[in-house]
């Protein structure tokens, strides 16, 4: 299945929790959820009751609209935190957050990981100095993410350091908001990656 290209808010309507798919709206709460805190259409407000299988594709849809990956992408996640030792849903967690579009999202260089991921797909982003276009790219700890020196006048990017006085920084990187470059210092603590997740139900999905 292709990636969702549709209006972001209605997702974060459909779901009822904020995904961070708008940025600066969500935080002056101009976005549509907050304004109209039940689903969308006709029938949005009747919310019959769901099974558990509706509850785990939920989940895992929400996830994936959450960080902006394919079907394919999210299964392959899946599969690789699967095969690692320890928990599957926190091994998920942290494989997910190590992705490029993510790492430039969580270091405030974009105000969305849809920016963020168009950030690197375009060009505009360095790792260890040398030019990575996949989003999907799996930043190791220890490696340098930079803005490009002729993107780091870009008002977009400049206005979302800005906006991180407000969201503030998470302590898995450190940045150098002057010179618009960051580390991805380590993986993070499952209990430090505060979203509205709940991993244990896509791992009873895909386990069936």
């Amino acid at each position: 299945m292709a990636r969702y290209r549709g209006p972001v808010e209605k997702l974060e309507r459909r779901f009822g929790v904020s995904l961070a798919l708008k940025g600066e709206r969500r935080l002056v709460g101009k976005s549509a959820l907050d304004k109209r805190p039940y689903g969308p259409g006709q029938h949005g407000q009747r919310r019959g009751k769901v099974s558990e299988y509706g509850l785990q594709l939920a989940e895992k849809q929400k996830a994936k609209a959450m960080y902006g990956t394919s079907e394919k992408q999210f299964r392959t996640l899946f599969k690789e935190a699967n095969r690692l030792e320890g928990n599957t849903g926190e091994n998920l967690i942290r494989l997910i957050e190590s992705r490029l579009d993510n790492v430039v999202y969580r270091m405030g260089f974009a105000s969305t990981r849809r920016f963020a991921r168009q950030l690197v797909t375009h060009g505009h982003i360095l790792v260890d100095g040398k030019r990575v276009d996949i989003p999907s790219y799996s930043v190791r700890a220890g490696q340098k993410i930079e803005v490009r020196e002729k993107s780091k006048k870009n008002p977009q990017i400049l206005r979302a350091l800005e906006l991180t006085a407000q969201t503030g920084i998470v302590p898995w990187v450190d940045i150098d908001k002057d010179k618009i470059f960051g580390i991805f210092t380590r993986f993070p603590q499952r209990e430090e990656v505060v979203i509205p997740i709940e991993e244990r139900l896509i791992v009873e999905l895909y386990s069936k």
